[in-house]
């Protein structure tokens, strides 16, 4: 695994750092054609993935970190064996699975917040730095997560996003389109315990 030191590490990607990266695999993952599919799978462990021809909003995130040699598939059921109760019972589950925990958002937003930095939402454009990772309520009242790369709406006024809200990952301008339930930064290194 890749690790770097809290938010602002300097460690870098050929000259990047983890932030641009991040952005960086996010955007290659626009390349990709993905049918929009939520189905429970069965997929391997560590490292597992659904079909590359598949996926939902979380598949983004999972699959832009994996580019950077980091699995959240791994690093999530391992915070949430640890830590179950920490994490949402919307499910009813009396255990972790491997095959989806990692694929929900209300669990990224757990396991970002104890492992990373959880930010105060805003409508600040200022606030938000490239690499961050976005929550929303969608209209539907569903949780949706996306990625903040480092190219600009056309007015040049607002990062863009890259997420899939329904026909593959995409680079829109919508960051503030939904209510945001989250802000987020993640490098792939826990930083110092503020854990229970």
């Amino acid at each position: 695994m890749i690790s770097f030191c809290g938010a602002t590490s300097s460690l870098s990607y050929g000259g990047e750092d983890f932030g641009q990266a991040l952005s960086r695999a996010a955007l290659e993952r626009t390349t990709h054609t993905v049918r929009y599919d939520g189905r429970y799978r069965a997929i391997s462990y560590p490292n597992g993935d659904v079909p590359d021809d598949t996926g939902v909003c979380t598949d983004v995130v999972i699959r832009s970190y994996r580019a950077l040699g980091i699995d959240l598939q791994k690093q999530v059921h391992e915070d949430m064996q640890a830590n179950f109760k920490s994490y949402p019972d919307n499910w009813g589950l009396k255990h972790t699975d491997t095959n989806i925990d990692h694929r929900r958002v209300p669990n990224l937003q757990v396991f970002f917040s104890r492992n990373g930095q959880s930010l105060t939402p805003s409508h600040n454009l200022a606030d938000y730095q490239t690499g961050d990772l976005v929550t929303w309520l969608l209209d539907n009242n569903l949780p949706h997560i996306g990625i903040v790369v480092h190219r600009r709406s056309e007015d040049g006024k607002r990062p863009l996003i890259v997420h899939n809200i329904g026909s593959g990952p995409k680079l829109e301008d919508r960051l503030f389109e939904f209510k945001i339930t989250g802000h987020y930064r993640y490098t792939g290194e826990e930083l110092p315990s503020t854990h229970e």
